[in-house]
């Protein structure tokens, strides 16, 4: 590490986290990952550190700002959804930009989040949480309004999250969530009921800096019934000008003020009802399927290089980003390839791969699974093995595009 850099310390970099590394790098930065657990989180794509400057362990909240001071960081940011505590009690004890903590668990935990939002007078669900089954079924009787989501407290990507008809589905999804284990390591010894928020369901990305904001991209949500669960199919970008967009990020802003996120990358889950937006979730961390090239790609900027503007220099992003609504480019959506799969895998097929990465509007692919990896029918994010990120300027074409990716994509895992 070099006096004449700033630093940043980055709080367990899964998956999209990554990114941000390589953002505060471009900027000059030297990166410092900081793990919240002894040992690395087996659900989520492991941060390479070997990339960073040095990767440290957390311990006690105290000894950690202690040990962090001495390097004298410029920032600590949360990487993915874990790392969002305690980055905020770190970023508060070292006197540095902070969403503070006195409003973190709000911004993990789902319920106190609703209520947090609730508390503002901002629209949302009606909810119920308890570690007893029967009085989660007794709630949603009382409720009289079928359907009613159930979900874990805690998790991402629609993880254990079943919509039900009637109370016997209720108990039954409501004890499929006790015990089990999120893709964050934490087991669900409570579980959350909400009304069922009939609409449209839309991502709101955004990043902020001293409470002024960036809309860094409004996507539809393209869902497909499988069973119980209402699976992400494509996340399709939403023109800026189309009025939908207006409304949702207004809503959104309000539900940042609520949870305190003056600060970094936010992404939200917003329903758009018939009586106007109403907020699913929201994480202070980047969409789970950001990719910079794409983003810049098809909506002029990318949420990483905003967000390590806001943190590293809020002048420039004020100048840049403050105020301002993504572009739109080209047409384009994430898209989340669906199995039926069952088992272990034995083989990818990289030539298979390769045809899928020729197709004229693929941008990017991610493959979720390998060699040894246990691969089950999807029913959530998590359990989607493949993600192809596609852009084109003609939307016919890119429809086409996608149809022919989908028949690749059954040939990509072989299974033992």
């Amino acid at each position: 590490m070099r006096a004449d850099h700033p630093l940043v310390v980055l709080v367990d970099a899964y998956g999209t986290g990554r990114h941000l590394r390589a953002a505060f790098a471009g900027l000059g930065a030297d990166v410092v990952h900081l793990s919240s657990t002894p040992e690395p989180l087996k659900s989520m794509k492991a941060p390479d550190l070997g990339s960073y400057t040095a990767a440290l362990v957390a311990g006690d909240p105290a000894e950690t700002a202690h040990r962090l001071a001495e390097l004298r960081p410029d920032a600590v940011v949360a990487g993915q959804e874990p790392g969002v505590p305690l980055a905020d009690v770190l970023s508060e004890m070292l006197g540095l930009a902070t969403n503070g903590s006195a409003l973190s668990a709000a911004r993990r935990d789902k319920y106190l989040m609703i209520e947090a939002v609730r508390k503002a007078g901002v629209r949302c669900a009606r909810q119920f949480k308890s570690d007893d089954v029967d009085a989660v079924v007794a709630w949603a009787r009382e409720q009289g309004d079928y359907p009613v989501v159930v979900k874990p407290l805690a998790a991402s990507g629609a993880q254990g999250v079943s919509i039900c008809a009637d109370a016997a589905e209720v108990r039954r999804a409501a004890a499929a969530v006790l015990g089990t284990v999120t893709m964050y390591g934490q087991t669900n010894v409570e579980v959350l009921a909400q009304s069922y928020l009939a609409g449209t369901e839309y991502i709101v990305d955004t990043v902020s800096c001293r409470g002024s904001r960036y809309d860094a991209g409004v996507w539809r949500y393209d869902k497909r019934r499988r069973g119980a669960h209402n699976v992400s199919h494509r996340d399709v970008l939403v023109p800026p000008d189309d009025p939908v967009v207006a409304e949702l990020t207004s809503y959104t802003h309000d539900v940042l003020d609520a949870l305190g996120i003056e600060f970094g990358a936010a992404h939200a889950e917003v329903m758009m009802t018939a009586d106007g937006p109403a907020l699913v979730e929201i994480g202070a961390r980047m969409n789970g399927a950001m990719h910079p090239e794409f983003d810049t790609g098809c909506c002029g900027a990318d949420q990483a290089r905003a967000a390590a503007l806001a943190w590293l220099r809020p002048d420039e992003f004020a100048r840049e980003f403050a105020g301002r609504t993504y572009r739109q480019l080209q047409e384009a959506f994430v898209y989340h390839v669906a199995t039926d799969l069952a088992g272990v895998v034995a083989g990818v097929d990289t030539s298979v791969l390769a045809e899928i990465e020729n197709v004229g509007s693929v941008r990017a692919v991610t493959v979720k699974k390998g060699p040894g990896d246990r691969i089950r029918p999807t029913i959530d994010l998590p359990s989607s093995p493949l993600t192809v990120h596609m852009a084109h300027s003609d939307a016919a074409a890119l429809g086409r595009d996608r149809a022919r990716v989908e028949a690749l994509s059954r040939a990509v895992f072989r299974l033992a």
